[in-house]
């Protein structure tokens, strides 16, 4: 008997500040730094097995990636300084403080790998980095999963305990992506393993996430980050099974690198921009605040 609430805020304002972050700049930055830590892990496997047609693409995409996502977020920030200030102190409780440090630990070891690679100098000071910047790769690609679940903003915050996962498959068919692009395919077998794995992950991650979260999903599948999101589902799929069939077929593997290349990137701006859309409508805000409040008291 008693209608839908409608949700509203006073003069018609959201509840929440949405994000002000510049969306090609950070969700640049989140894909750039998935892609950099995950072909760390590649490079440093395909280093250890003597397979150097993987390892070197692997090396210079990560150095490539990190630095493309450092100089993002900096534009973002407005002046380099900015994220200077971000390292006065070491605060393990704020994931940008954490991952602000470990961008600093991390982009250093990559730049050196790939320096060694290319001038063919210190080439044990370049295998230690290799193998100490996968060391801190899976935490490259999946810090920023945390840092966006630690915000207010509802279908990131609501999502805190699969975006993770999520973030961490997406890494991993991003790099497998550029070095099935970029390495012989005779060479390249571990990069299709890594891509069945990731998209896997990827995508039963994002659907129990989905589920679990009820109302603040619903940005995920409306609107443009619904449409970005649905080719990204397509898309990783695809260059997933592509990767498995695609053999020593070099024009299937760059078509597989492709696919999931773009798919990952998909995946992060659809997911951007769905926690922007969120922050916008009050209801993503009061009705899980109302949910939890209701389950609690029973």
């Amino acid at each position: 008997m008693v209608p839908d609430a409608e949700f509203s805020s006073y003069y018609g304002t959201p509840v929440l500040n949405k994000p002000t972050w510049k969306p090609l700049d950070i969700a640049g930055y989140l894909y750039l730094g998935g892609l950099a830590g995950a072909s760390s892990l590649l490079a440093a496997g395909g280093q250890l097995t003597g397979r150097p047609g993987l390892a070197v693409p692997a090396k210079l995409g990560a150095a490539g990636a990190i630095s493309l996502s450092l100089a993002a977020l900096v534009h973002d920030l407005g002046r380099p300084s900015r994220f200077l200030n971000m390292l006065r102190v070491f605060k393990p409780t704020s994931p940008m403080s954490v991952g602000s440090w470990l961008l600093v630990g991390y982009a250093p070891l990559t730049l050196t790998a790939a320096a060694t690679e290319v001038t063919g100098r210190y080439r044990l000071l370049g295998s230690a980095a290799t193998v100490a910047s996968a060391v801190l790769g899976p935490a490259v690609a999946t810090y920023t999963a945390v840092l966006l679940s630690d915000t207010a903003v509802p279908s990131w915050h609501e999502g805190y305990r699969e975006l993770p996962f999520v973030f961490a498959g997406s890494a991993a068919t991003a790099a497998s992506g550029l070095a099935l692009a970029a390495a012989p395919p005779a060479q390249a077998g571990p990069a299709r393993r890594l891509a069945v794995l990731g998209a896997a992950l990827e995508l039963g991650a994002f659907g129990v996430m989905k589920r679990r979260m009820g109302l603040a999903a619903e940005p995920f599948g409306q609107g443009a980050p619904g449409a970005l999101l649905r080719a990204a589902e397509l898309l990783t799929a695809g260059g997933a099974a592509l990767a498995v069939s695609c053999g020593r077929d070099r024009r299937l593997a760059l078509a597989a690198g492709a696919a999931l290349l773009t798919g990952s990137a998909a995946l992060r701006f659809g997911v951007f921009h769905a926690g922007v859309a969120s922050a916008e409508d009050p209801a993503y805000t009061v009705a899980p605040q109302r949910e939890r409040l209701t389950a609690r008291g029973r």
